[in-house]
């Protein structure tokens, strides 16, 4: 039996090497993975579906298929998967109780590569109602915490996820993101994420239940894991057109930019003109821009070509909120568009454009989509001069939980701001389809986690991953929270 440490927060590539070699079998790594979520998630309570019977029997069979030489990338490895994926046999509701009785009867696509790989879906993880927050709460399962302060967020909507892994029950898990749902946990709760390309994973399966398909438009799947070489294996596996198992279609990606930190050309924004990120986010920031000019890359903190942020904002929010109220009854609509029709034209606040989002015409949509495709082309001209762009991936370190905070305010150094506003720190990324990493960084003074996005041009996946490798390598990584 391994070091009980090395197996609370052991890494995809040194488990399967376990496995692999027999100094553990996957019957043993799966029953220490549910004692860990016997032991601390009655506190933590991120895995709200459990599938441990089911679990215990494929990792028999993966010990049987170990014994006989098989190797798959994920042979035999513990994983969860968040509670709005479907999994055959298993519940999923978006934390919406009239969804409580609606099972799954096959999986998602993401779900069936993890499986045919190897893994081992022993349950899955805690989400916000409807998706819809950066807090982890719903009525069916109620609230998750955060390991590093139980009366902090954990994030959303992939809450569950990121405490899965911050906790030590299990090394993988996969999430989804359209306003921060996979970077806000990461960077809460001090581990690394994958936001791809728009396409580059496939999202069915990953749907509003009852419903068939995918995500919308600005919606991607992707995973997280406690190092950047773990995302790098689970991406290997996820990664690739829809259907491709059946077409043979595949998928090839550029190859990373460079192989050496000091190869890298780095733009540093440590903050969004319409909600500033506060000093400890900043700070972190800061000296990570010093630490990567030491190391002997090429760090900027502004550049021309960028797009107008404030406008690409307003623009991600007329194309969001559609999705998000797609599905309101009419009666509300019709209230809406009331209150959208009496505000000021000059009223350019959020909130304002919140509401008129919620409420667009077709033609507005698709104005507000062509508006994003040129700020897409000015992030091309952007990565011709640089690299990776590192942003915030929060305004601040995961805030106190509060179950009323959509109708309330975020607290940055001292001073209050619209609860929602936060969606800004989504808006660069979300809209144009670009892929980020996201990287923990250090710890503020009072002990919260703090991270990094690292975004990167279209469809250049492997350039963000990499270089999230190396500045893991260089600069240290998941740090377990106490007492875990």
């Amino acid at each position: 039996m391994l070091d009980a440490r090395k197996l609370d927060y052991g890494t995809l590539g040194g488990l399967a090497a376990d496995l692999a070699e027999r100094r553990i079998s996957a019957v043993e790594l799966l029953e220490h993975a549910i004692a860990r979520i016997e032991r601390f998630d009655g506190a933590l309570n991120a895995v709200v579906v459990r599938d441990f019977e089911r679990a215990r029997v494929a990792a028999a069979q993966a010990d049987k298929a170990l014994a006989r030489g098989e190797r798959r990338p994920l042979l035999g490895i513990p994983m969860t998967v968040k509670e709005s994926y479907n999994v055959a046999g298993l519940p999923t509701t978006w934390g919406m109780t009239w969804f409580k009785d609606w099972h799954a009867t096959e999986d998602a696509v993401a779900v069936a590569r993890l499986k045919a790989a190897g893994a081992i879906v022993i349950g899955k993880t805690n989400v916000p109602f409807a998706l819809g927050d950066w807090q982890s709460f719903n009525d069916i399962y109620g609230t998750t915490h955060n390991p590093w302060a139980h009366g902090r967020t954990p994030g959303g909507s992939s809450g569950g996820s990121a405490v899965s892994l911050a906790a030590g029950y299990v090394p993988l898990e996969m999430g989804s993101d359209i306003g921060g749902s996979l970077r806000a946990p990461a960077h809460y709760c001090g581990v690394f994420s994958h936001k791809p390309t728009r396409g580059v994973i496939p999202s069915r399966g990953h749907a509003v239940p009852g419903t068939s398909g995918g995500m919308p438009d600005l919606s991607v799947v992707g995973p997280l894991a406690r190092s950047a070489s773990d995302l790098v294996r689970a991406f290997d596996v996820v990664a690739g057109l829809d259907d491709a198992e059946a077409t043979g279609m595949r998928l090839s990606l550029p190859a990373p930019r460079h192989a050496r930190l000091r190869e890298y050309r780095v733009l540093v924004i440590d903050s969004h003109p319409l909600l500033p990120a506060d000093r400890d986010v900043r700070g972190a920031l800061g000296r990570l821009a010093d630490r990567l000019r030491a190391a002997g890359a090429h760090v900027a903190t502004s550049c021309d070509a960028l797009p107008d942020f404030a406008k690409l904002a307003r623009d991600f929010v007329m194309l969001l909120m559609p999705v998000i109220f797609a599905r309101q009854p009419a009666e509300r609509l019709a209230e809406m568009a009331t209150r959208a029709a009496a505000l000021s034209p000059d009223d350019d606040s959020l909130d304002a454009w919140r509401l008129r989002g919620a409420v667009a015409t077709h033609g507005q949509w698709l104005a507000a989509d062509a508006r994003r495709f040129q700020a897409a082309r000015a992030f091309r001209e952007v990565f011709q001069s640089f690299d990776v762009v590192l942003f915030p991936p929060m305004p601040t370190a995961a805030f106190p939980q509060d179950e009323n905070a959509n109708d309330g305010t975020i607290d940055i150094d001292g001073t209050s701001y619209p609860y929602l506003d936060q969606l800004l720190y989504a808006s660069l990324a979300t809209p144009t389809w670009l892929p980020v990493t996201t990287v923990p960084l250090e710890r503020t003074a009072a002990g919260l986690p703090v991270g990094a996005q690292i975004i990167g041009p279209y469809l250049e996946d492997r350039t963000t991953l990499q270089f999230a490798e190396l500045l893991e390598a260089e600069f240290g990584g998941f740090v377990a929270p106490p007492g875990y």
